[in-house]
């Protein structure tokens, strides 16, 4: 299994970005391609103790970065020497399994769905990371890429959503809950109105287990294993759920800090803490893929570290191992408005 590695995306690129492909490497025997300034990318090498490249990573030049100020449309094709341009193009001509990128989401997702593209019949990918929630974790889909959504696409949301979710992580039968300001079926906006029952007879006719609407609150309590929304409502929670972690876990840390009996006290339950701490850290999981793709490109968050590199390398390898792709491929028709009834 070979990884194409985004060496220049992200806020602490190059080095953390080469030092987690080099852990991946080594630690877990992925074959890495790091994609970008030849100059840079070999520094961070040996700011990383390697004299030279491992066997088994390779180096591919490419002399220009997008940049966060970048056009996100337009930047991979103007910066065509790119790392994320270079890997991209890497990716769909065959020359990797993977692709790795904490850079510019906006620009990936361009890259990706114009060079790489869609599956043949998904009308938008999505990104679906997996969140937090009670018992475990969910699958958020959509948490950005569409702001703007038509009843078809949370229908194949929902479908994404549930395959990934059997895939990925091992539920047989996902629960895909509609996210809505009430349990309801009247509630919500037109969107909500009309998604509602589309998915409705998704579910009727066996192909999902749908169950309704869910709200934000009973969505963190674990009340359904796929969440699908729009993306623009998806964002908004998911960047609520890590601003609410970091409040948390700051105001936590305050009052266990405050006197002698806290630090005690802190001290006696300091494994359980790290374990609240590790359950939010996006770190833990590395990152997001953009599914409906037809190759697996996994977004990275952009503050990513070497640990959380190593870790998106990993889920790379998983995500193409699994079969996902071919599950959506093969079901494609049932995925389409109008076109379910006939198969």
């Amino acid at each position: 299994m070979k990884v194409i590695v985004d060496a220049m995306g992200g806020d602490n690129a190059p080095l953390e970005i080469v030092r987690g492909a080099l852990e991946a490497h080594a630690k877990d025997g992925v074959k890495i391609v790091l994609v970008g300034r030849t100059k840079d990318i070999l520094q961070a090498v040996r700011d990383c103790g390697e004299g030279n490249l491992p066997a088994g990573v390779e180096l591919k030049d490419a002399t220009e970065v997008v940049e966060i100020a970048d056009d996100p449309a337009t930047a991979f094709k103007k910066k065509k020497d790119s790392s994320l341009t270079v890997g991209l193009t890497m990716l769909r001509d065959g020359q990797g399994d993977a692709f790795v990128s904490a850079g510019s989401t906006g620009a990936l997702l361009s890259g990706a769905t114009l060079l790489v593209k869609r599956i043949r019949g998904i009308r938008r990918a999505a990104m679906c990371p997996q969140i937090p929630v009670a018992g475990g974790h969910a699958v958020l889909c959509d948490c950005g890429a569409n702001a703007e959504c038509t009843p078809e696409y949370l229908l194949q949301f929902a479908y994404l959503g549930s395959y990934y979710a059997q895939r990925m992580m091992g539920i047989e039968k996902p629960r895909v809950a509609l996210l809505n300001i009430g349990a309801e079926s009247e509630k919500g906006d037109t969107l909500r109105h009309e998604a509602f029952p589309v998915l409705e007879e998704a579910g009727q006719a066996g192909r999902i287990h749908f169950i309704g609407n869910i709200e934000a609150g009973d969505a963190m309590l674990g009340g359904a294993d796929v969440i699908v929304t729009d993306g623009f409502s998806g964002n908004i929670m998911l960047k609520t759920m890590e601003g609410t972690a970091k409040f948390l876990s700051r105001e936590l840390k305050g009052i266990f800090l405050s006197n002698t009996k806290t630090k005690l006290a802190a001290g006696m339950i300091r494994k359980e803490f790290d374990q609240f701490r590790a359950l939010m850290d996006p770190s833990a999981v590395g990152g997001t893929p953009f599914l409906g793709i037809t190759k697996p490109v996994i977004k990275a968050h952009g503050s990513s570290d070497a640990r959380a590199i190593r870790n998106a390398v990993r889920q790379a390898v998983t995500f193409a191992q699994s079969g996902f792709i071919a599950d959506v491929e093969s079901n494609i028709d049932l995925m389409r408005l109008g076109q379910a009834e006939n198969v």
